[in-house]
């Protein structure tokens, strides 16, 4: 894998063998490509990782998504050293995190990153400020300072009034907001986050969801995210990365996940997703192609073509109103009468499922960038056909069984 400045995580061919003899017998056979299965039959060894090879910019929300067993958290480990690699290198900001030991290790995990787990692991008898701050008081910060960092980060997740409370005085999700700003506290460059919301109830699951991306909206982390949830993965995640019996089966961004399945393993999984919430309008669009509303009501007609109409835009790029292939054809000589203004704006940002009503309407919605020029145009069969496209991907994999 090349070097790349940008790049703050970096996996290279690493491998993760448990047992008493990781270099051995086990080793080779899933080197020559034996299955995590036989490998633990032939060798009674239980193969972790086999192979992951990945990159994760800096500002990134990379999501590592995978069932039990998949090999997921062993990847979580190796990037702060909680496991040795096998075989392969681990480079966190450039430094090779599986050469270091002792103090340099403990060092450079403080300074560096920030673990939210699973469960919350709050110190029941110390308050929420406290907690927050408990890894800069380890680091030797004085308690002004941890403090108002610490303050800090609990403003970030909207604790700051629960900041003498102790953790038993708040709910689930509140506790985990304490987690998470712990991790904060600290200003580290990475978060990793280990099922960090799976034992939270559905709801506020869903709100710490949306927490965490208006969270990194302001702090620009970058975040290793493990989940075994596929929903939240394509929610939060830029980029995800699927892993099964501890290999890589496929990384891409949310919408190449659900929309370009790479085997029958992945389009098993993304087969119940709604795929409305992750397709973007961007990917079904067209070009915005404008209308002249002086042409004549053929030429307008071909030149609206196979689509179901066309905007006009003013001299900014602006779509100021729509004209349809049905209004050409009961057009007189005075073409701008059958220009119409009520038509439905998006951005190239906006889901499928936040356009659908308007699509119901049966009319093209313009879509527009930050300044309000038109950037495309958004037919409303355009988003059946690419529905029904993924529709047709994924059943044309043969089913497979994986459980």
């Amino acid at each position: 894998m090349e070097e790349n400045g940008n790049e703050l995580i970096r996996l290279e061919s690493v491998y993760k063998i448990f047992g008493p003899q990781p270099h051995g017998r086990a080793f080779d056979l899933v080197k020559a490509g034996v299955g995590k299965d036989e490998v633990q039959r032939q060798s009674g060894h239980v193969v972790g990782i086999d192979n992951v090879s990945f990159a994760v910019p800096k500002g990134e929300i990379f999501v590592v998504m995978g069932l039990s067993g998949s090999g997921k958290s062993t990847v979580l480990r190796t990037v702060n050293k909680l496991l040795e690699v096998t075989s392969g290198r681990v480079w966190v900001d450039g430094t090779n995190v599986q050469t270091l030991e002792g103090s340099d290790l403990q060092a450079f995990r403080r300074e560096k990153m920030g673990m939210v787990f699973q469960h919350f692991a709050l110190f029941p008898h110390r308050s929420v400020i406290d907690n927050v701050g408990y890894g800069l008081k380890v680091q030797g910060i004085t308690k002004e300072d941890r403090d108002k960092a610490s303050m800090k980060a609990l403003s970030l997740v909207g604790l700051e009034p629960y900041s003498r409370n102790l953790p038993r005085q708040l709910s689930g999700g509140m506790q985990q907001r304490v987690g998470l700003a712990r991790a904060l506290a600290s200003d580290p460059d990475i978060l990793l986050m280990d099922e960090a919301f799976s034992a939270l109830d559905p709801l506020i699951r869903r709100q710490m969801q949306d927490e965490l991306m208006e969270i990194q909206n302001e702090v620009h982390k970058t975040i290793l995210f493990i989940t075994h949830d596929l929903n939240e993965a394509l929610r939060i995640g830029d980029r995800v990365c699927i892993m099964r019996d501890g290999a890589v089966v496929q990384i891409g961004t949310p919408e190449e996940i659900l929309t370009e399945p790479a085997t029958a393993y992945v389009a098993e999984f993304v087969q119940d997703v709604d795929q409305g919430r992750v397709i973007e309008c961007r990917e079904v669009m067209s070009p915005p192609d404008p209308i002249d509303p002086s042409m004549s009501p053929a030429g307008a007609l071909a030149h609206i073509g196979d689509r179901t109409g066309a905007f006009v835009c003013d001299t900014k790029g602006r779509p100021t109103g729509l004209l349809t292939a049905a209004a050409c054809t009961r057009a007189a000589d005075n073409l701008a009468a059958a220009v119409r203004s009520d038509f439905d704006t998006a951005s190239p940002e906006t889901t499928l499922n936040n356009v659908y009503a308007a699509a119901g309407r049966g009319l093209p919605i313009a879509v527009v960038d930050g300044d309000g020029r038109l950037v495309g145009n958004l037919d409303p069969r355009s988003i059946m056909e690419e529905m029904g496209r993924v529709e047709q991907l994924i059943d044309g994999f043969e089913r497979e069984t994986y459980l």
